[in-house]
C-alpha cells in the first residue's frame, strides 16, 4: 500500500446508557473537572514549548479555518433534518473539549478514550492517510450515514424509540444531530505509526471531536420531529436561527490562526509528450458475465436507495441524479405524482417504474431535476396510479441507465459531452492494462476533475475509482474548467492544461 493511496476509517462512540436517562447532567461540576484535568496539561505543555522556544505563543491542536469550517458544518447538517426537528439546538465551540480532544489524539489510539471520560462525554473518530482531507470531508462522511438511518417516530416509541440503523453504523450521525448537545470540540494530529484494526499505518491523519453533553442514548430518539423551533427549551427565549434554537448569548471571540496539521499534496510537474498517430485500434471487450469487485471508496455517483424514497429525502448536492432501486418496489408503499414529470416528494423508484425506466426487477435510474412546475396529472401506467396536485411545486423526470463496454481510449466528450443544464453518462465497463497504455493516446488531464478529452479508464485509475485490473466505473459530466493540474497517483501522472475546450468530468467507483 503506498501513500499515495488515500484510506478512510471511521468510528463512531456506541450506546452508552439505558432509556432510564443521562449519567451526567449537561454543565455538571464532575464533567467540568474532568475535563479541566486536560486543561491544566495542555496548559503545562504551553509553558514549557515557550520555555524551549524563547516564549513564542504555543500553537493549537487545530487551526482556526478547520475549527471555523467544522462548527459551521455541524449546524448547518443539524438545522438540515429530515423529518424536521423541533427542538435541535445550537451548537458552539468548547476550549476544554478541544484540550481533551488533543489529548486523545496524540495518543495515537484506534478507539474511543480516554475511559473516564466516555460515560461524560460523546465521541466521533475518523483516520486517513494518503491524499489530503480537510476534517471537514470527515464531519460530512459522519452525516452520510443518515442514509442507513430511519428516524423513529413517537408513535413507534412506546415504550422506547427502536434502533432503525440499516447499515453497519449510524452513531456517528445520531451524535452529530443529537438535539441536546450543544458543545463540540476537536484536535487533528499527525500519527508516525497506527495500528487500524491490525494493520500499521505510517504518518496518518487522526480526527477526534468530543462532544457534550452526550448523545446516542439506547431508546431514545435524537430529536423531537416537528416545527424547526417550536419546541426549544425556555433558556432560549424563542430565538430561532437557521431551524436551530439560538439565543445571542452563544457567541465567542475570535482568536489567532492556529498551526496548521494537514497539507495537499503538491502536484508533480507531467513530462511533455509529443503525439503521434495515428492511435492504435484496440478490440472492443465484450461485457463480462460478473461484474469485478472494485477497490474500496466512499465516492459513489449512485446512491442505494428504498422503493419508498422520495426525491427531496435524498438529493443532497452534485452527485444527487443516479440511484440503484431495489426489486419489488411495484407493491411497495411510496406516493407519486404527476406523469412523465413528478413532484420531487414522490418516490423515486416507484415514479421510474410508472415511467417505464425500470420494471420490478429494479435497476439504476438517472433523475433530471427540474424549476416549479404549476401542476402534476395523475395517470395509471405499467400497473402504478400516480396521483394529481394542482399547486406548484419542484419537479424530476427519470431516465434508464445505459450499460456499455469502452476501451482504454474512450473520452467523455465522445460518449456524453456536457450539456447544459444537465447531462448524464452510461454507467462503462473498462478492461484490463489500461494504466500502461501511453499517454499520447490515453492522456489524462487534470486531478479529482478532469477535461473530457481525457482517458475515462485511466481517469478511473487515477481517481481510484478502479484498480488497473478494470471494472465498472460511473461519469458525472460537469461545465470544464479553465484549469487543470497535473498530479501523479496510482501510478498515473496526469498533465496540466489551461484553457481547454470541451468540458469536464468526474469518475466514481460503482458499489457492488
Amino acid at each position: 500500500m503506498t501513500s499515495l493511496q488515500t484510506l478512510v476509517f471511521l468510528l463512531g462512540l456506541a450506546l452508552w446508557a439505558g432509556p432510564s436517562g443521562s449519567l451526567v447532567l449537561p454543565d455538571s461540576k464532575e464533567l467540568r473537572q474532568l475535563l479541566s484535568r486536560y486543561q491544566e496539561e495542555a496548559d503545562q505543555n504551553s509553558t514549557s514549548s515557550a520555555a524551549v522556544g524563547g516564549g513564542h505563543r504555543a500553537r493549537r491542536a487545530i487551526r482556526w479555518s478547520d475549527r471555523e469550517e467544522i462548527l459551521q458544518l455541524h449546524n448547518r447538517l443539524r438545522g438540515g433534518v429530515y423529518p424536521t426537528a423541533s427542538n435541535m439546538e445550537y451548537m458552539v465551540w468548547d476550549d476544554e473539549l478541544e484540550h481533551s480532544a488533543t489529548h486523545w489524539a496524540n495518543e495515537c489510539q484506534w478507539e474511543h478514550g480516554p475511559q473516564n471520560l466516555l460515560m461524560s462525554i460523546g465521541q466521533n473518530l475518523a483516520v486517513h492517510m494518503g491524499r489530503y482531507h480537510s476534517p471537514a470531508y470527515h464531519v460530512q462522511a459522519w452525516y452520510d450515514e443518515e442514509k442507513d438511518y430511519t428516524y423513529p417516530y413517537p408513535q413507534e416509541c412506546n415504550p422506547w424509540c427502536p434502533d432503525r440503523c440499516s447499515g453497519p453504523m449510524c452513531t456517528h450521525y445520531t451524535q452529530l444531530v443529537w438535539a441536546t448537545t450543544t458543545r463540540v470540540g476537536c484536535a487533528v494530529h499527525t500519527c508516525p505509526r497506527m495500528d487500524v484494526w491490525g494493520e500499521v499505518w505510517e504518518n496518518s491523519v487522526y480526527l477526534v471531536c468530543n462532544y457534550s453533553p452526550k448523545g446516542n442514548w439506547i431508546g431514545e430518539a435524537p430529536y423531537q420531529h416537528g416545527r424547526p423551533c417550536s419546541q426549544c427549551p425556555p433558556s432560549y427565549g424563542g430565538g430561532c436561527k437557521n431551524n436551530l434554537c439560538h439565543k445571542d448569548t452563544h457567541t465567542r471571540p475570535e482568536s489567532e490562526d492556529m498551526n496548521e496539521v494537514e497539507k495537499p499534496q503538491h502536484p508533480l510537474l507531467p513530462h511533455p509528450t509529443n503525439k503521434p498517430a495515428p492511435k492504435p485500434k484496440l478490440s472492443t471487450p465484450k461485457k463480462p458475465i460478473a461484474r469485478p469487485s472494485g477497490p474500496k471508496t466512499n465516492t459513489h455517483l449512485a446512491q442505494n436507495i428504498k422503493c419508498e424514497t422520495r426525491l427531496r429525502d435524498k438529493c443532497k448536492g452534485a452527485t444527487c441524479n443516479r440511484y440503484k432501486c431495489p426489486a419489488n418496489c411495484l407493491n411497495k408503499k411510496g406516493t407519486i405524482w404527476g406523469t412523465l414529470f413528478y413532484d420531487v416528494l414522490s418516490s423515486i423508484c416507484r415514479a421510474a417504474i410508472h415511467f417505464g425506466a425500470i420494471d420490478n426487477n429494479g435497476g439504476l435510474v438517472d433523475v433530471t431535476r427540474m424549476d416549479k412546475f404549476p401542476f402534476f396529472v395523475k395517470a395509471t401506467k405499467n400497473r402504478i396510479e400516480s396521483l394529481s396536485k394542482y399547486q406548484p411545486s419542484n419537479a424530476f423526470s427519470v431516465a434508464k441507465v445505459e450499460e456499455m463496454s469502452i476501451d482504454c481510449y474512450t473520452t467523455v466528450a465522445e460518449i456524453c459531452p456536457f450539456k447544459k443544464s444537465s447531462s448524464s453518462c452510461p454507467r462503462v465497463f473498462c478492461p484490463t492494462d489500461c494504466k500502461g497504455q501511453p499517454s499520447y493516446w490515453s492522456p489524462v488531464i487534470g486531478n479529482t476533475i478532469y477535461s473530457d478529452s481525457s482517458s475515462i479508464c485511466k481517469a478511473a485509475i487515477h481517481a481510484g475509482a478502479i484498480k488497473a485490473e478494470g471494472g465498472y466505473v460511473d461519469v458525472l459530466p460537469l461545465v470544464k474548467r479553465k484549469n487543470y493540474v497535473g498530479v501523479l497517483k496510482n501510478g498515473i501522472q496526469s498533465e496540466s492544461k489551461s484553457n481547454t475546450e470541451g468540458g469536464s468530468f468526474r469518475t466514481f467507483a460503482v458499489r457492488e
